[in-house]
């Protein structure tokens, strides 16, 4: 662009140098214009201090050294105005929320109560100077965030009470922009947050008064997108201030998702079981997608995202859980996460060729049909296997587990459902075929990731038409080695040994077994925008679960409509079932008091777990929709003396 500025200068008549100058100078003053309203996000990494005798919550930090926010992230909003002088005013409001815990770390420093900080807001002023694409600022205001402090049990691993406040104070920074391409602006920011002391009264747990005194470091790097003076007005032809890219993209999506049922059959229950009063709980999930090209094949990918929330009991109570969205590590406020980063190396092997189209995770283009492709790096294990075109996405089609999934698929994956791995792919034109080496939990449910044991999974994919109808033929074979326990053995010894606890013999027999199965994956469309899906899945349920949910066989099918036979087309009607089972030594370790990763009603009738699930998504606005979703669940978590229970889901979902 500057080159184009230079060379239109040259070619306009030679009135003298006394008019060249002010030419020159107003092609620098247009080179970049930062006037105008932004939205954006940031990631980055911080510490904090809250004062002596305070015992900060070590949050993650993955790479870096858990700290008292670990990494960190949020979003931000503002409008910057560009005076003649190249001085830049400015006002930015952001929100920052910290990692989640880590659980190693507070294992390893047990204390008898513990603060942490759960989001930090800003309103702040901003003074910089432009540069052309360039923007130094300084940045000051006003700060508050919410603070609180967990007293532990005598062991100093659960939380038995919870002390929260908010606190006021001010904040200080320094950063620098930069102009990209298209009306992307990049930013590196530096943010000291000074909040006010707050006296936490903790006599009445036996300790002493706590002062909470919050001195916070954030380190941040975000993306802003820049709408100009008037957002309310459309861009004239779609013009954006610097020419765009292909070399990277960014795609967003937010899903606010309730569900609540009302009072059921509920003679017992157990530490795992749903309520019986009925409950109401919603999650709400923000995820960034970033990518870039790195060189001829080679992309990478980005995803933090912040989750909020909880599912129905805290995520407990149905082997197939209700809403896919829903993290066994929920939080009451939200929490970032880097979900996935990873490399994608494509080797063209030549031949007709593809294109491919910009999209979360993936980078406009032609690639190869016939290729292969390796990924590295943290991902779901559901990204690359066990697709399918009609249930797959929790945030768009089918809400349970055993709808989306495979559900005896134990695949590996931390609380969130995420793995660090490899996988690689060959792909031909009516089939591919895809492996993968995963680490696995340390511990079932545990949200710490280990290579000492691994997961493999190789599927093949088969494409095929029936008259002349599209379909796809998946099939994967799975094994897991894991530090869990068998449940016969755990069996024989609580039998022998009646005064121990049968989940306490379990956790002490954990040592390293095998988990093994098989599934298979079926899409058919049958005529144009009404398609039909099946799923079967086995594992051989001798040794617990460890990663996703308490399935060992599963059958799933149904079939989804779009809207265009009654004039909506961007609309969908989905209409499926699912019918769960237990091996038979898991059956009787759960009849026997044992508690799985969702349930556990401290007794068992067993029948199989039957689901209907049924859902309208209403296409509000492009890439904005709203779905009415039930849910029946019989016999919830294999228990005849239970329910039924009818689930009743909203679902609010954006993207660009």
């Amino acid at each position: 662009m500057g080159t184009a500025a230079a060379i239109s200068v040259l070619i306009l008549p030679a009135t003298g140098l006394a008019a060249d100058l002010p030419l020159k100078a107003r092609a620098a003053r247009t080179l970049y214009e930062w006037t105008g309203f932004y939205v954006g996000g940031h990631f980055g990494y911080g510490d904090a201090s809250f004062g002596p005798g305070t015992h900060p919550l070590p949050e993650q930090g993955v790479f870096l050294p858990h700290s008292a926010t670990g990494l960190n992230g949020g979003y931000q909003l503002g409008y910057n105005r560009q005076f003649a002088n190249n001085v830049v005013l400015g006002i930015e409001a952001d929100a920052t929320f910290p990692g989640p815990l880590d659980t190693a770390a507070l294992g390893r420093d047990p204390q008898p109560f513990n603060t942490t900080i759960d989001y930090v807001g800003t309103v702040r002023g901003r003074i910089g100077y432009a540069f052309g694409r360039l923007m130094p600022y300084v940045t000051g205001g006003f700060a508050w965030g919410h603070t609180h402090v967990d007293i532990n049990d005598p062991g100093g691993s659960n939380i038995v009470a919870r002390s929260g406040h908010y606190q006021a104070g001010w904040t200080a920074g320094l950063g620098l922009e930069y102009a990209i391409s298209g009306n992307w602006t990049a930013k590196a920011e530096y943010e000291y947050v000074d909040l006010s002391r707050h006296t936490y009264d903790l006599s009445r747990f036996g300790f002493n008064n706590v002062n909470v005194e919050p001195r916070i470091h954030l380190f941040k790097l975000g993306l802003n997108y820049q709408f100009g003076d008037t957002p309310w007005v459309p861009s004239v032809d779609g013009k954006t201030k610097l020419p765009e890219s292909n070399d990277w993209n960014v795609h967003a999506q937010t899903t606010f998702l309730p569900q609540g049922y009302g009072p059921i059959h509920s003679p017992y229950a157990g530490p795992q079981s749903l309520p019986g009063g009925g409950q109401l709980q919603a999650t709400w999930t923000t995820t960034a997608f970033l990518g870039a090209r790195l060189w001829d094949g080679g992309e990478f990918y980005f995803n933090p995202e912040l989750a909020q929330g909880f599912g129905l009991a805290g995520t407990l109570g149905l082997g197939g859980f209700s809403n896919g969205e829903a993290q066994k590590a929920g939080a009451a406020f939200p929490k970032i996460r880097p979900q996935r980063y990873y490399l994608k190396q494509t080797f063209g092997l030549g031949g007709e060729q593809e294109e491919v189209a910009d999209a979360p995770n993936q980078l406009a283009g032609k690639r190869d049909i016939d290729r292969v492709t390796l990924i590295v790096g943290r991902f779901a294990v559901g990204d690359f296997f066990d697709g399918n075109a009609y249930a797959k996405d929790p945030r768009a089609d089918f809400m349970n587990w055993a709808m989306w999934a495979s559900a005896a698929y134990d695949f590996p994956a931390d609380l969130p459902g995420y793995t660090r791995g490899a996988v690689v792919e060959l792909n031909r034109k009516d089939w591919a075929i895809r492996a993968g080496l995963f680490q696995v939990p340390a511990a079932p449910n545990s949200d710490v990731l280990t290579f000492k044991t691994g997961g493999t999974v190789v599927e093949f994919e088969e494409r095929h038409a029936i008259f002349e109808q599209p379909g796809k033929l998946r099939v994967g074979v799975f094994a897991n080695s894991g530090n869990t326990a068998n449940y016969r053995d755990v069996l024989d010894l609580a039998a022998a040994n009646p005064a121990l606890d049968i989940n306490d013999i379990a956790t002490a027999t954990q040592r390293t077994r095998p988990k093994y199965g098989f599934y298979v994956n079926l899409e058919q469309q049958i005529v144009k925008d009404v398609g039909l899906f099946a799923r079967a899945s086995w594992n051989d349920g001798h040794n617990q679960i460890l990663s996703f949910t308490d399935i060992d066989r599963s059958l799933s099918g149904g079939v989804s409509i779009k809207g265009s036979r009654w004039g909506r087309p961007d609309d969908t009607v989905g209409i499926g079932g699912a019918i769960n089972g237990l091996s038979p030594s898991h059956r009787d370790f759960l009849a026997a008091g044992g508690l799985g990763l969702l349930i556990g009603d401290g007794q068992l009738n067993y029948r199989n777990e039957s689901i209907l699930e049924a859902y309208y998504a209403y296409s509000v606005i492009k890439n904005v929709t709203l779905t009415a979703d039930y849910q029946l669940v019989v016999n919830p978590a294999y228990n005849a003396d239970r329910g039924p229970v009818s689930i009743f889901s909203g679902r609010l979902h954006a993207e660009f």
